[in-house]
């Protein structure tokens, strides 16, 4: 019974976002000025292909010549959203290239989702991807002395997770997958993000069953523990870029990764978008042609080239 409550609530997921999703990208295009290279295969597994498949954004301005090396750009890993249970590359790939039209080098990639795969499913392919990242530098033009990343709504539940994974060794030593690697995460924006995972937080009647479908069934206290994203930050994770909005359903949960990210002596950068009287959306941020969503990607951007070296 648990595990049709799980699909069920995963097909609810499933229904409702992907028909806003298309309604949002409906009519929109690849910018001209942005070359792409998509469905490269970064897992392993080819029972999972469907979903550990990445695409490559490049400013065509930046190519080159025919036969010469590609020019070596900034990073940003994109790490999408969507309730651990809805999500890819191809509902994310507007808005990425926008960031890469800002002269970065984007990665998009899709990652395994549950109930069909269970945590740290999600954290595994996010590993393989920075792997992928660090192996393929030299094809693609990436500099991996400047990588940023960043992650909306669950994914930034997933990329906060994997910061601290990288940064906190008491914590990486519950995900043994993750080697060690050559890339400087220099940064790293959490929008509309999912911090805190206490059942007593929460009004949404789904929530407890999205976290049960993490798990395939009730969800223990150690496990809750490991998946709060604002329990395991240390002063060595990288620099924020932390944002929410009025009517983000969400809202209350930036202060709770912000409250973690001071205490713990962390830079970070806070923004709230909308007002009271205009509220705005859930992760209104992944439509490129708002204006409220442009401004955010382009203070974004502008807080990770702050960082470079």
């Amino acid at each position: 019974m648990a595990k049709l409550i799980h699909k069920l609530a995963a097909w609810k997921i499933r229904r409702e976002f992907g028909s806003n999703d298309k309604k949002r990208d409906k009519g929109q295009t690849t910018p001209a000025d942005i070359i792409r290279f998509d469905n490269i295969v970064y897992g392993e597994n080819t029972k999972f292909k469907k979903w550990q498949l990445l695409d490559v954004y490049r400013p065509l301005n930046k190519e080159g010549q025919p036969g010469q090396p590609r020019q070596k750009l900034p990073v940003i890993i994109s790490v999408h959203g969507g309730a651990w249970v809805y999500g890819d590359k191809e509902r994310y790939q507007f808005y990425c290239m926008r960031l890469a039209q800002h002269g970065f080098a984007v990665i998009n990639y899709s990652y395994r989702l549950a109930p069909e795969t269970l945590f740290p499913a999600s954290v595994v392919d996010t590993e393989k991807a920075f792997q992928w990242v660090q192996a393929n530098a030299q094809e693609y033009g990436f500099d991996l002395e400047n990588v940023f990343a960043v992650g909306d709504s669950a994914g930034g539940h997933l990329l906060a997770l994997y910061a601290s994974a990288i940064t906190n060794p008491e914590y990486a030593a519950r995900f043994p997958f993750i080697k060690k690697h050559n890339i400087s995460l220099r940064g790293v924006a959490l929008n509309c993000g999912k911090y805190d995972m206490n059942p007593a937080l929460e009004s949404n009647p789904l929530m407890p069953m999205l976290l049960e479908a993490l798990f395939s069934g009730k969800v223990s206290q150690e496990n809750l523990l490991l998946v709060n994203a604002s329990a395991h930050i240390t002063k060595d994770f990288p620099p924020a870029f932390v944002m929410t909005c009025k009517g983000d359903f969400l809202f209350s949960q930036a202060k709770i990764i912000t409250d973690a990210l001071q205490a713990a002596g962390v830079k970070y950068e806070y923004r709230c978008f909308g007002t009271d009287e205009q509220p705005l959306w859930h992760v209104f941020h992944c439509d490129p042609r708002l204006e409220q969503a442009v401004d955010c990607n382009n203070q974004e951007c502008a807080f990770f080239e702050s960082l470079m070296e």
